[in-house]
């Protein structure tokens, strides 16, 4: 699955949060704007890009289908990146 996600977060600051949210589960291997975080669960890749100015482009690839275990992870963390941005925001859902 691929999921994608545009924020105000800085790039540095996503993927900060990456490498503290999926860091503490998976094996971190990456470049410069791109990570692949492996583990038992399955393999996620997020790469994030400037677009529009002062915007952040963040695209989440999974290597498994759309409820699975590595998917709710994927899309947990999207929900966290919006939250630092919008404060008000409530992370919810079984994922």
């Amino acid at each position: 699955m691929r999921y994608f996600h545009r924020t105000s977060l800085p790039i540095d600051d996503v993927l900060a949060e990456a490498d503290r949210y999926f860091g503490q589960r998976m094996q971190s291997s990456g470049q410069d704007r791109s990570r692949t975080f492996t583990g038992a669960i399955g393999e996620v890749t997020l790469s994030v890009k400037a677009e529009g100015g002062h915007y952040t482009l963040i695209t989440l690839t999974t290597d498994d289908v759309g409820e699975s275990e590595i998917d709710k992870l994927a899309k947990r963390f999207l929900g966290i990146v919006h939250r630092k941005v919008h404060k008000e925001h409530v992370v919810r859902g079984a994922y």
